[in-house]
């Protein structure tokens, strides 16, 4: 039997929890404790006697919940639940550990097994784990470029879709992932100009006849990239490598060529971000502006909308977490690929490649599951 427990989420604005009430129910049918913090599901419209009903087990503390085999989150720990690492806990959760140094010096001290969402990639290189966040974030894209292109909030005023006679909005995408992708589908509906620029030339040419020559497609470099970006109302950062930290593809020097009141949704920021003068922030307080330009970099967009992204999310996480708990952690890394792929940190050592280079780190990974 499995402990699997459920703290509530304590960032900023951040409203998903990482187990809805059906997979509780098949945890403990299948014999496992599951301990859910309380409150812990509220802000997503789920209640604790929901979890109660189904058969989990609803603490007062997050001590409680975080004394657990294996703690499944959405996002990374805090400082002030540092004091609940240790070792031999597994860490199911979005980790995002190439652009925080403490966190990983954290994990790697205390000797927790730290699995990320983020880097759990398919021998395909699909990434499964990251795909439905990534849909919700690639489509609050557009719609936080267009808010914040209005007048009020400091915009140039213009409207993305036009109107008859009057040209349409651009918007310029970096990166023709998941993100990309479905920012592109939100733009185009608008009835925006948009442009997606990426080196991977078969996705450019997946993009080209899905939306059948309707979304604009350049190879990216960095002429391409500013040329693109100063003749743009809204920029979409959508660059991932799976593991490292994004790179800068829009330099500060940039940001002076841009229209003043254009706008920055940096999507990438939550591992370092591609515009050089990105930073986190809150939905609280989601922007901030350099060189005129407006900058909207909240580090966990998704949350915003967190009976979507509960649900969305743990369709993804939680067939793996019931395999975790069946046939235990070990033998889960050893035989599921995309598990192994997912492995961050363990036995005090940063075990995925990209987060190691990322952090200037040593990489080690343990042997007893090659």
């Amino acid at each position: 039997m499995a402990i699997i427990g459920v703290p509530r989420e304590i960032k900023p604005d951040e409203y998903r929890v990482a187990l809805v009430p059906s997979g509780a129910r098949q945890l403990t049918l299948a014999g496992h404790e599951v301990r859910v913090e309380r409150g812990a599901g509220e802000s997503s419209g789920v209640s604790d006697t929901e979890y109660e009903t189904e058969g989990a087990r609803v603490v007062d503390s997050a001590a409680e919940a975080w004394a657990a085999d294996i703690v499944v989150k959405v996002k990374e720990p805090l400082p002030s639940e540092y004091q609940y690492l240790r070792q031999g806990l597994v860490l199911y959760t979005y980790l995002h550990l190439a652009a925080a140094p403490e966190l990983t010096r954290e994990l790697m001290n205390r000797g927790v097994t730290g699995i990320g969402y983020e880097t759990a990639q398919e021998h395909d290189g699909s990434l499964p784990l990251l795909v439905p966040m990534s849909e919700v974030a690639g489509r609050m894209a557009v719609q936080a470029g267009a808010k914040y292109l209005e007048k009020e909030h400091g915009g140039r005023g213009v409207l993305l879709g036009g109107v008859p006679g009057v040209e349409p909005g651009k918007v310029a995408i970096l990166g023709a992932g998941v993100v990309g992708f479905n920012a592109a589908k939100i733009a185009t509906g608008l009835g925006a100009r948009t442009l997606v620029l990426d080196i991977n030339l078969p996705r450019l040419r997946y993009i080209d006849d899905v939306f059948h020559g309707g979304v604009e497609t350049l190879f990216s470099n960095p002429h391409t990239i500013f040329d693109a970006v100063r003749q743009a109302d809204l920029v979409i950062g959508a660059v991932l490598i799976a593991g490292a930290k994004a790179p800068w593809l829009v330099t500060r020097a940039m940001l002076k060529e841009m229209k003043p009141g254009a706008v920055i949704v940096d999507v990438s920021v939550d591992q370092g971000g591609c515009v050089e003068t990105s930073k986190p922030t809150s939905h609280s307080n989601p922007t901030f502006v350099v060189d005129s330009v407006t900058h909207y970099c909240v580090a966990n967009m998704p949350g915003a909308v967190p009976r979507t992204s509960t649900f969305a999310l743990t369709n993804a996480t939680f067939p793996w977490l019931l395999e975790m708990a069946q046939k235990g952690v070990d033998n889960t890394i050893r035989s599921n690929y995309a598990i192994k792929n997912g492995l961050n940190v363990a036995d005090g050592h940063v075990a995925h490649p990209k987060v190691a280079e990322s952090l200037g780190l040593a990489y080690s990974f343990p042997k007893r599951w090659n």
